[in-house]
């Protein structure tokens, strides 16, 4: 066999997460976000039945998609601007399982809003995320704006918007792009577009197959990705986050999603999802897709994966224990954060 045959059969068999630069041990913690965050949605819904929890609105089926775009991220150096489905997101841009109950639990310690602010409104500032409001869009904005400041102060910093692609009907998300495009801004905008803006399906929303069609209107990059596929997301965030750093501007990725769950807690998308449309669904599970690659690439076995979960569920009891005991915030201070103090 001569040389050149011998190169393109290495490079045949190269697996997928070499060629990507990623190493094992990254790899699995990676994997080990995806089921903490699915582990934690889960727990999260059992505490709503229970009375527990007010309100639950749910990330699973998304996870894929943001563990890897947070793997192409600097935590604690990048900003991310989430929107409510993104727990597995801001898990791996740092928050605990500890973080994220105090807030399902309205805790005063908890460090999003001291306990102001409905379950999954993330924000984190020692990792550099974002509160989020209720209005959806409006943390396009917000990002829009760290990353010109981030440009005016000459830093590599990248600022990521995440949302749903019902969110991009809003006014927020095109003068946000807009200004972003213009300015050729260190900015990533991530659409999980999971076919339904609560009941509304992506057809009745836009009439482009991707909702990264529409970055040419902007003068920006546009990707549309595979959101199953965490390799995929990641290859596609990391171009982004280089082409950012590099002063070549924004870009707009779309990724492809199932939402499993209704809407939230107070929905049910039986009353407008076909049944089969609803079990095939479920068949594209992306953590067992991860989970199938990391066993056929021996990067896990099923011992591993079995302390892994086990481990999950471990975290996810002591921060539920944790969050149960600890204070309510003090009803004295109902207007901390709310109105301005001082003369």
């Amino acid at each position: 066999m001569s040389e050149e045959e011998q190169a393109r059969t290495t490079t045949a068999r190269q697996p997928r997460h070499d060629a990507l630069g990623l190493a094992a041990e990254k790899l699995k913690a990676m994997y080990r976000q995806m089921v903490l965050a699915r582990a934690l949605d889960r727990r999260m819904w059992v505490l709503n039945r229970q009375g527990k929890a007010p309100f639950v609105i749910s990330g699973q089926g998304h996870e894929a998609a943001q563990v890897g775009a947070a793997a192409a991220l600097r935590p604690g150096h990048d900003w991310l601007a989430p929107y409510y489905r993104d727990l597995a997101f801001c898990i791996a841009m740092g928050m605990t399982a500890g973080d994220f109950m105090l807030g399902v639990f309205a805790r005063a310690t908890d460090p999003t809003s001291g306990g102001r602010q409905m379950p999954s409104h993330f924000g984190l500032s020692r990792a550099r995320i974002v509160t989020t409001s209720s209005t959806v869009a409006t943390q396009v904005l917000h990002a829009v704006g760290i990353a010109y400041a981030a440009k005016i102060r000459g830093l590599d910093e990248v600022a990521v918007a995440s949302l749903g692609e019902g969110s991009t009907s809003k006014g927020d998300w095109h003068e946000g792009l807009n200004f972003a495009g213009v300015h050729r801004l260190p900015f990533i905008c991530i659409v999980q577009d999971n076919d339904y803006a609560i009941s509304v399906p992506h057809r009745l929303q836009m009439v482009v197959e991707s909702v990264a069609d529409r970055a040419q209107g902007y003068g920006m990059a546009g990707a549309s990705v595979d959101g199953g596929d965490v390799l995929a997301v990641y290859d596609a965030t990391r171009a982004a986050a280089q082409r950012a750093r590099s002063g070549q501007g924004p870009t707009l990725i779309d990724a492809k999603v199932a939402r499993f769950t209704s809407h939230s807690s107070d929905d049910d998308q039986r009353r407008y999802r076909p049944q089969e449309e609803l079990e095939a669904m479920l068949r594209r599970d992306p953590i067992e897709r991860f989970r199938n690659y990391l066993l056929d690439e021996r990067v896990l076995d099923e011992a591993s994966d079995e302390q892994v979960q086990q481990e999950c569920t471990a975290e996810v009891d002591e921060a539920v224990r944790a969050a149960q005991s600890a204070p309510e915030p003090d009803p004295v201070d109902v207007a901390r954060n709310v109105f301005a103090e001082g003369a």
